[in-house]
């Protein structure tokens, strides 16, 4: 009985390794390649996809750094990536706040309206938003990107921050009101701090989501002023459509900071999630 639990469970470790080893090597693999495919010329190629550059060419990644639009448009991806997690995480904390620790009539249906934004595709409402933002002359401003993409991301960041504030004892609130505490300093005093994991797993959640966001921007940024790097990526492709090799470095300085941002947070969004999950 106990070998076959011990096979049992040997196996079940097996396939658990072998799927993480393959999901590993198919989301790695295109990154490699491109990373590897920046330090090669088209003839390495065309000649050698797969293989190590040979002799390493380091002119496509340098070409691509000297140019000026590259850094004006991670100057714009920053910068509309950093506004709008603010925006984002300081509402969305305000409102689950409220949605969390105070009873009031239609609380719950309120809610709901929130929740369901995130079943509202972004596609459908392309059209509508364009003429409200033409309306109200936020084409071609980085705020015309950085309010509609903050709007759609409410909603889930609302939801976990909602299930985190709820998941605090009453007793917690009891004693910082007995010690003269009102609503507001509970909430930045002692809420706050004691959220910083989860509050650290949306803003990860949303910076992410505003550093890869396409549409948006190319509907909303018409001139390349304030072109971020997703349309950076598709003018330069079209640019250098011949240099295969130019276009693997562009994209892979563009994917790098959010690589990096990523790395440094994982162990927050993990914590973070965590947290929400055994709390709630």
């Amino acid at each position: 009985m106990k070998v076959t639990t011990r096979r049992a469970r040997l196996l079940r470790h097996t396939g658990f390794y072998i799927a993480a080893f393959a999901t590993t090597a198919f989301v790695a693999t295109p990154i490699l390649f491109a990373l590897l495919g920046g330090f090669k010329d088209n003839q390495q190629l065309r000649e050698n996809a797969l293989g190590l550059p040979s002799p390493w060419n380091t002119g496509n990644y340098t070409d691509v750094l000297a140019s000026g639009a590259f850094w004006q448009q991670v100057f714009s991806s920053v910068f509309i990536a950093l506004v709008t997690t603010f925006i984002v995480v300081a509402c969305s904390a305000m409102v689950a706040f409220v949605f969390a620790r105070f009873a009031f009539r239609g609380r719950e249906g309120l809610f709901t309206l929130f929740a369901a934004g995130m079943m509202f595709p972004f596609a459908v409402a392309v059209l509508p938003l364009f003429i409200i933002l033409r309306s109200f002359e936020l084409l071609n401003s980085p705020f015309g990107v950085i309010l509609p993409q903050a709007a759609f991301g409410l909603p889930l960041t609302i939801i976990i921050l909602r299930t985190f504030f709820r998941s605090i004892p009453a007793e917690v609130e009891e004693a910082a009101t007995i010690d003269g505490a009102g609503p507001w300093l509970f909430f930045s005093r002692i809420l706050l701090p004691m959220a910083r994991p989860v509050l650290a797993t949306v803003s990860v959640l949303a910076l992410v989501g505003s550093w890869n966001s396409f549409l948006l921007p190319l509907v909303v940024l018409q001139k390349s002023t304030w072109w971020t790097l997703p349309l950076g990526v598709t003018q330069f492709s079209g640019q250098y459509a011949s240099d295969t090799a130019k276009v693997l470095a562009f994209v892979m300085l563009a994917m790098l900071p959010a690589l990096v941002f990523y790395g440094f947070a994982e162990r927050h969004l993990i914590s973070g999630l965590t947290t929400g999950g055994t709390k709630g």
